[in-house]
């Protein structure tokens, strides 16, 4: 699975309370919820952003609650994926739950500039800066982690697998 967008650059310790503000979690619709995604921390962001680009983060992206409102502000707002140095750990099984693609490579984060293009192929963990000429290797998914991202998430997964049994 290949993803190409713009890096939106962050740094280190992004909760999850500036990736949704929880004043908003009452807010059922996704599409209306992620209106809010990242505006504590960058209030140019749903400006900023256009289908596809990739937010890059610094160390233990995610922390904070477990609220499972962060992955999926960020994947409906139309982010294709997320680099970081590190993900807490709650978060990083989040994201895979709701299909969204995440990636750890701390040799990227140092080197990726607010702007800069990027390739990103999960299945073989290579992002390509277009931008800067560059490659960097992160680890990549296994085969069924693969599969729950392509199905959009593992309810989705789960429920086509039940599906099959029968």
């Amino acid at each position: 699975m290949l993803y190409k967008g713009k890096a939106i650059t962050y740094g280190d310790n992004v909760d999850t309370d500036v990736i949704i503000p929880a004043r908003y979690l009452n807010i059922d619709d996704p599409e209306e919820l992620a209106k809010h995604c990242m505006e504590d921390l960058d209030e140019n962001f749903i400006n900023k952003k256009t289908k596809g680009d990739i937010i890059v983060g610094g160390k233990n992206f995610g922390c904070g609650s477990s609220r499972e409102h962060a992955p999926i502000v960020i994947k409906v707002s139309g982010i294709s994926c997320v680099i970081a140095s590190s993900f807490a750990r709650i978060f990083y099984r989040n994201a895979i739950n709701i299909g969204l693609p995440i990636l750890e490579c701390p040799e990227a984060i140092d080197d990726v500039d607010e702007g800069d293009i990027l390739e990103v192929d999960i299945e073989q963990g290579a992002i390509q800066n277009i931008t800067k000429n560059k490659r960097y290797k992160a680890q990549g998914f296994p085969p069924f982690i693969i599969e729950i991202i392509k199905k959009g998430g593992l309810m989705n997964y789960a429920a086509e697998r039940a599906g099959s049994i029968e």
